[in-house]
């Protein structure tokens, strides 16, 4: 498909006819197919600072949907995860799930939001006490867990594991067991990365509980939920202060930034070019293929709609 016609075809928003109006999350609109299913259709929508932009990201949504079908296969032995199968390359049927109202938040190294944290001279991150004397992008002395609420609307914001159990948010045995399988992934997560030549920065886990039984759900060790440096010339780059080359979404964040983009009130936000849209691709693309060691093929998909009455319909 011509770059043109790619960046025209774009699926951002989705209407099964039949199946109700579904839950459209930043990226995802999930269909309740039936008491214990769901319908999950990962579309081509991008978000930063909680925004979602106006224009979206080609092939984006069969990157993530078929890396986080990946990811949830290296990880199933830890925890299992809410997958039932993936019968198209934007759509995942899963298990329904209770989510836990929690983003569990693992960060191995001083960078983004938590960098921001603390070159503003906070020396306190989610109940964690950040040492002093760090540069930017250094590695924690451990990794660290640094919760966020799960919002409906608007922010997420920075939780202390101390708030969780105070506010009766989770129950404390729940927790405990949330937090050793959250570090046992990021431990996967890094060892994973770290033998395609990269390193897992930071990542986010969402949870959920399937009858009684803890779920991973969501997406794992994807662009969009964790952040990922090369390897080769980390230690120079960081010895010399220089910005890591990195595969995330940091680069999008700083490029709002450049643009006076934050996410705060009266900030106006920028329409991303068709260029920058079109180098955001071939970043998802490059992680998809580091870390499956396998090239991504980009499906054309005339009717996502037509396709999601077809395959929900085997499920309703």
């Amino acid at each position: 498909m011509h770059q043109k016609e790619a960046l025209e075809r774009c699926i951002t928003t989705t209407n099964a006819k039949g199946f109700g109006e579904p839950y459209r999350g930043k990226v995802r609109d999930v269909y309740k197919l039936n008491e214990k299913t769901i319908g999950i259709v990962v579309s081509d929508r991008i978000s930063a600072f909680d925004y979602i932009m106006k224009q979206a990201i080609p092939f984006k949504g069969q990157i993530l949907n078929q890396l986080s079908a990946f990811s949830f296969g290296v990880v199933e032995d830890i925890l299992p995860s809410h997958i039932i199968d993936v019968p198209h390359p934007n759509v995942t049927i899963a298990k329904k799930c209770t989510p836990i109202p929690i983003e569990i938040v693992i960060r191995g190294y001083l960078t983004g939001h938590a960098w921001r944290v603390y070159s503003s001279g906070r020396r306190n991150l989610c109940g964690v006490r950040l040492p002093d004397g760090m540069k930017e992008n250094q590695p924690f002395p451990e990794p660290i867990l640094t919760p966020a609420t799960k919002a409906t609307a608007g922010h997420d914001e920075d939780i202390s594991e101390e708030e969780i159990l105070d506010r009766g948010i989770v129950d404390p045995e729940l927790w405990n067991i949330i937090r050793k399988k959250a570090f046992e992934l990021f431990n996967r997560g890094t060892s994973v990365a770290q033998k395609q030549g990269l390193i897992l920065v930071d990542t986010k886990y969402e949870m959920g509980l399937y009858g009684d039984e803890l779920t991973l759900i969501d997406e794992v060790h994807t662009s969009d939920s964790s952040r990922y440096f090369y390897s080769q010339g980390f230690e120079q780059r960081l010895k010399e202060g220089q910005p890591q080359r990195q595969l995330s979404k940091e680069f999008l964040r700083e490029w709002l930034m450049e643009r006076n983009f934050r996410g705060l009130e009266g900030q106006i936000l920028p329409d991303l070019t068709d260029s920058f849209r079109w180098s955001i691709y071939q970043r998802y693309s490059e992680l998809y293929q580091t870390l499956t060691g396998t090239k991504f093929n980009p499906h054309i998909i005339e009717d996502i709609d037509k396709d999601l009455e077809a395959i929900f319909t085997e499920y309703y």
